[in-house]
């Protein structure tokens, strides 16, 4: 069953509803994120959030044919008051989420540094950094103490011709990591995990040229990914 949130005019209740909560997956319409949020469906309410219509909507197919349900947010993570509406309407419906999986980031043409474009870097800045900076302060309460949130390392920074997206998606490793720090006395709640490399879109716009079929693809690296989630959790 797909679902839409509430109203941005409905009045918050005071109280947080009890029941399984949902999965919160930012970044939900292809690639890391798309896999993700349809493997956790099968045992879990999704949340997916994402721009692209179509992608939720194949999304949302995927997860019906599984016997899933899913609440679509077709929303711009770079927006703020869309994402205080989202984390609201999850509190007023659900009181929270289990997990967090942050799979949203931009990917800005790869270059020499001495020819950076402003648009790409600010545009980088915003989303991959500035966006999941908000996203923790609001996601945060819903999570309490005993919710999860997962974040995706890609390690390029300092590589040649990664400035852009090495530097910001390094900044937004370190905010997790200093989030882990801050969360440690709760329990290993704050996960950061580093993927196989992906026949992504991404990743195909870095690297046109590769044979794609020595690739891990997307659902056996989430796959792979909650394994290892669930062994840490085990423990």
């Amino acid at each position: 069953m797909t679902s839409t949130l509430p109203d941005a005019s409905d009045t918050p209740s005071a109280a947080a509803p009890s029941g399984p909560k949902p999965v919160l997956v930012t970044g939900a319409s292809r690639g890391l994120g798309f896999a993700l949020a349809e493997a956790l469906a099968p045992d879990h309410h999704v949340v997916a959030v994402a721009r692209t219509i179509g992608g939720l909507e194949e999304l949302d197919d995927r997860i019906k044919a599984r016997g899933g349900r899913a609440t679509l947010a077709p929303m711009d993570i770079n927006v703020p008051e869309a994402m205080a509406t989202l984390c609201r309407g999850i509190w007023d419906r659900w009181g929270g989420v289990s997990t967090w999986y942050h799979c949203a980031i931009h990917a800005a043409p790869l270059g020499p540094v001495d020819h950076m474009d402003d648009k790409d870097w600010s545009k980088s800045i915003e989303t991959n950094t500035n966006a999941t900076a908000r996203l923790i302060t609001y996601v945060s309460p819903l999570l309490g103490t005993e919710g999860r949130a997962v974040f995706f390392d890609d390690v390029h920074a300092g590589e040649k011709f990664y400035g852009i997206y090495g530097a910001t998606k390094a900044a937004q490793i370190a905010l997790a990591r200093s989030w882990a720090n801050e969360q440690a006395a709760f329990g290993d709640r704050i996960k950061i995990l580093t993927p196989p490399p992906m026949p992504t879109a991404l990743r195909g716009r870095f690297h046109p040229g590769e044979d794609r079929t020595r690739l891990t693809p997307p659902a056996q690296a989430a796959a792979q990914l909650l394994a290892e989630l669930a062994t840490v959790t085990a423990a």
